[in-house]
Parts: structure tokens; C-alpha cells; sequence
């Protein structure tokens, strides 16, 4: 059957689509870049993913003397790994930045399996972020507030990238010095998930889930309990701040 269309005057139009239903070169040429197109973002992806995972697993430097250290909630071993780096530096002040809001500093101490009377007085429990942008922007008003020009950053060695990102762009004028603990790295599932919110919060798509998240104030300073009084002895800290 021919592709012709006849025209008013009896004649056929020339130029037509011939009816073998082949792809004209537009859309063959569309068809390519749309191929290629997919291909350099599955590559780009790619390449992205084995640079989060190098990341995220990299040994990092002993951290130096600092003003400050903020430990991120949202992983079994932070708060404890934190809470012994504020032991060892009693010069340092210390926010554990997503807390519950039942926490308290007793709580958090015999829960890592430490005494806290030694860290009375320089601890700030922030009860407001419920996000990785969240802990940013808690962190950000309490070392504002305290003028730190240096921090050590606890948490998870496959948060870490994530964590850092948001910290320096709530507060690009303080040196940010990791302290990565475990887990480096975690499983298969949950480092996709990890590097898709870390896309995200490339394309500053984390604003979108701290919107609730509105400050009260600064962060609890704790009072220091008396000697001897009962503590609990298990901490829900965390509130998913990941």
C-alpha cells in the first residue's frame, strides 16, 4: 500500500512516509539520544556510588584538639563513642543533637557505661532535629551560640558523607573534623538508601523533609543531679536523626 496522499488535484503528494512502519531519522535520532542519555546517567550513578562507598569506609586522621564535638544520633554506637571522646577531652563542649525528648544526660552515660559526673556542665542535649539537615541546623545554633570555630563530627562511617555535607552548609566558617564509628559501611540495601538521601541533599532536596522542624531554643544544658540518685539504665536517644 502506498504512502501517498492524493491531493485536490487528482495527483499524489510526493514525500510521504512510506506505510513499512520504519522509524523516520527524527525519531531514530531521538531514540539514540535517549539512550545515550540513560547510559551516562546509569555510569554517572555508578561512579557516584563507588565514590560514597570509598567514602564512607576511608580511614580519616586522628581528630585534633577542637572546640567542640557533636555527636549525631540515630546509631547504636554514637553516643557512646562521643561520650568518650568528651571524657578524654574535658576542654571540649559537647551537643548529642537528636535526642528523645525523655533523655537526659544520666540516661545517655549509663546507657554508653560511663559515669557522668564528669561530663556535668558542658553537655547540651538537642531535642529538636528528627533529620540528618535537622541535626545540622541544631548543631549550628549551639555552636553559634557557644562560638566554636571547631568541631569533631561522631557518627556512622556511611552517614558521615551526608552529615558533613549538611554541617558545612549550615555552617561553612567551622572546621569540621570526622570521627567516624561503626558501622563504616552497612548493608547492600540500607548504603542505597544512604546514597540516594546523599544525592538528594546534593540537590538540596533535605530542606524539604526538615520543614516541621521548627527551633524552640538552644539545646538542654543539663543540670547537674545529685550524687547517688537513680539514673535509668537504657537510653532511647535516638529519633531516626539519619
Amino acid at each position: 500500500m502506498s504512502g501517498a496522499r492524493p491531493d485536490p488535484d487528482g495527483g499524489a503528494v510526493a514525500g510521504t512516509i512510506s506505510g513499512t512502519g520504519r522509524a523516520t531519522p527524527r525519531r531514530r535520532t531521538l531514540r539514540r539520544g535517549l539512550t545515550a542519555a540513560a547510559t551516562l546517567l546509569a555510569m554517572a550513578a555508578a561512579a557516584g556510588f563507588a565514590w560514597f562507598d570509598e567514602e564512607a569506609t576511608r580511614p580519616v586522621p586522628p581528630v585534633p584538639t577542637v572546640d567542640g564535638i557533636a555527636v549525631l544520633t540515630g546509631g547504636p554506637e554514637r553516643v557512646e563513642a562521643g561520650l568518650r571522646m568528651a571524657l578524654e577531652r574535658p576542654e571540649a563542649r559537647v551537643i548529642v543533637s537528636g535526642v528523645g525528648r525523655d533523655a537526659d544526660l544520666p540516661a545517655l552515660a549509663r546507657g554508653a557505661g560511663i559515669e557522668p559526673w564528669g561530663l556535668l556542665g558542658r553537655i547540651a542535649l538537642g531535642h529538636e532535629a528528627s533529620s540528618t539537615r535537622g541535626n545540622a541546623e541544631e548543631v549550628s545554633r549551639w555552636a553559634a551560640g557557644a562560638g566554636l570555630g571547631s568541631l569533631a563530627v561522631v557518627t556512622a562511617g556511611f552517614h558521615m558523607p551526608r552529615a558533613l555535607l549538611e554541617l558545612r552548609r549550615a555552617m561553612p566558617g567551622v572546621a569540621l573534623h570526622p570521627a567516624p564509628v561503626s558501622p563504616r559501611r552497612a548493608r547492600p540495601p540500607a548504603m542505597l538508601r544512604e546514597y540516594a538521601k546523599l544525592v538528594g541533599a546534593w540537590l538540596g532536596l533535605s530542606a524539604l523533609s526538615s520543614r516541621g522542624e521548627r527551633p524552640t531554643g538552644r539545646p538542654d544544658a543539663p543540670a547537674a543531679p545529685a550524687p547517688g540518685s537513680a539514673s535509668p539504665t537504657t537510653v532511647t536517644a535516638a529519633r531516626g536523626a539519619a
